[in-house]
Order: C-alpha cells, then structure tokens, then sequence
C-alpha cells in the first residue's frame, strides 16, 4: 500500500443567513435604475417601499412575507389612515413590481403575492377645469411687480398654455426655449413617459417668458424658473404659489394647481377647435383614452358646441 501525506478535510457546514426584504428591495432597485428610471421616479419607489417598512417597523425575511401581510397593509391605510384610493394605489403598484421581481425573476419567495395584492377599486379622478372668467381672475390675483409673482404669472400661462406637467415645468432648460419656431423642447430624461417631444408656445407665452428669462440671465443656471437663490424651483414651489393666489382670487370651489391648468388647457384647446390627435401630442400619452379623461366638457361646453356644431346646422346651411 503506497503510503502518502492524509490530508483531513474538515467540511464546515455553511450556515445561510436569508435576507432581509430591505436587501431585496435594494437589489431590485438596482435593476430599476439600470432600466432608466428618471430621479423622480426612484424616488418615489423608495417612498413607498418606506411607508410598507413604517407599517410592519421591523426587518422581515422571504418566510414572512406573505399575502396576508400586504393585504392588511392595503386594510391598514384605508381604514386607519383613510388615505384616498388613489393614494393607496399608487403605493401598491410600486410594491407589486417589487413582489413580481422576487417571485419571477430571483425566486426569493414562493408565493405569487403580487397576483392577490391588488389595487383597490377606485372613482374615476375627475379634475374640475377653471373657467375662461376663473382664469382671468387666477391672473388678475398675481401681483406681478414682485419677482415671485411674476415668476408664478410666467409659470401659470406656461402651464396652461403647453399642457405640460408640473414636473416637466421645473426642469425646462434656456437652451430648449426656441423663440423663433415659438417651441419648448422636453427632453426625454425629464419627461414622465421618458420621450422627449415638442410642446408650441402662443406668442403672448414667448412674450412673458422672454422677458422673465432676461430678468434671470445674471442668475447663471441653466433653468428656466428659478428661486430668488437662483436654484431650479421646486415642484411644491410652483402648487403652494398657484394654490394661494388661487384662494386671493376667490377660486374656492375646485382645486387651482398645476394639474388643474394642465386639464384646463387641454379642454380650452378642443373648445377652441383644436383637434384630438394634436392635442394627444402636446400632452405626451400614447393613448387617446388619456386624452377623453383630460378633456371633461361640463353640460355648458356640451350646448354651446352644439348649437355650433349641430347636424341640422350641415343640412340646413
């Protein structure tokens, strides 16, 4: 028998530590940011997965995550929190993409959580638009010789006048505003749908935002609304200012925000014969059933198009 050196191996059991959901969750999120989430968004993920972790106040692992854990999350803030359904929901979608990525994509746990933990139903968010006189008075209530209300009679023709989203506001560039093709260039990193596009200006819009852009040359940013700092203005900046001179000029029976003048726009431009498709553009959805759910005529609107409009009117010239 050869003799030779016995190695002894001593097998040492390796003890698997499972992980947390706050590992999970960040991993997941570095998959979201190599998919080119914007800022915004990631913020937001990370928002709502803090409100689930405020909920349960401790770390779980894959054994304890279960549906009946979300769904008395979904219990939790209806019913003791009574956030509103669309509140609710938006938290939830984030959490269900979460969910989904542990079940089919890494298998972390084994149960399809994310099939049963779903959005709540929730009424149709029907946006009240402002009135052509409501407007006017919304305008009339800015004092303008003070750089803040300027500032916020730019923004609210701007916002009313290129449909554009609040968070699309903000992050408008000088170099994107064209004063000869009378356009504004959203590029696609600060745009909700991730797709730049171009959004006209009427020349009464040029005429306010050129003069503004020259009185905030000296500021140095690449911005276009600024804070007296000369920082890009913030999103909760441009809804506080529009929501006070709306209470100034008496408007107390709908809300006066940024996403009010996005709704009101667009129902101004179909009253004033702009067409759906058009409009469609302007706004950035790939759907035109966005578009029906941005464009609420009241039973006025309705009666005043059809007195023009009417098919007798055709036959009858």
């Amino acid at each position: 028998m050869r003799k030779g050196n016995l190695r002894r191996f001593n097998r040492k059991k390796t003890i698997e530590i499972p992980m947390t959901i706050t590992e999970m969750f960040e991993e997941f999120m570095i998959v979201k940011k190599g998919e080119g989430l914007t800022k915004r968004t990631i913020k937001e993920h990370y928002a709502h997965f803090g409100y689930f972790k405020d909920y349960i106040n401790r770390e779980i692992v894959a054994e304890e995550m279960t549906t009946e854990l979300f769904v008395g999350w979904i219990t939790h803030m209806i019913e003791e929190m009574d956030y509103a359904p669309a509140t609710v929901n938006i938290r939830v979608r984030t959490m269900r993409t979460f969910l989904r990525y542990c079940y089919e994509e890494k298998a972390w746990i084994n149960e399809p959580i994310h099939r049963r933990f779903k959005p709540i139903k929730a009424p149709v968010d029907v946006v009240e638009s402002l009135t052509t006189e409501e407007f006017r008075r919304l305008i009339g209530a800015i004092d303008d010789t003070t750089y803040s209300g300027f500032r916020t009679k730019v923004i609210a023709f701007t916002l009313l006048d290129t449909m554009v989203r609040v968070c699309e506001l903000v992050d408008i560039k000088r170099q994107n505003v064209d004063f000869k093709t009378l356009t504004i260039r959203l590029e696609a990193a600060d745009t909700k749908t991730r797709q730049g596009r171009y959004v006209p200006i009427s020349a009464r819009t040029a005429r306010l935002l050129s003069e503004y852009m020259a009185e905030t040359v000296d500021l140095a940013n690449d911005y276009v609304f600024l804070t007296h700092e000369g920082q890009r203005i913030s999103e909760h900046t441009v809804r506080d200012n529009l929501r006070l001179y709306g209470q100034v000029a008496k408007i107390t029976n709908k809300r006066v925000s940024p996403h009010t003048l996005r709704h009101t726009g667009a129902l101004f431009y179909i009253l004033n014969g702009g067409d759906p498709f058009s409009l469609q553009k302007i706004l950035g959805h790939s759907h035109m059933n966005m578009v029906r759910r941005y464009v609420q005529m009241t039973n006025m609107d309705v009666r005043n198009q059809h007195s023009v409009h009417s098919p007798l009117n055709y036959v009858f010239k």
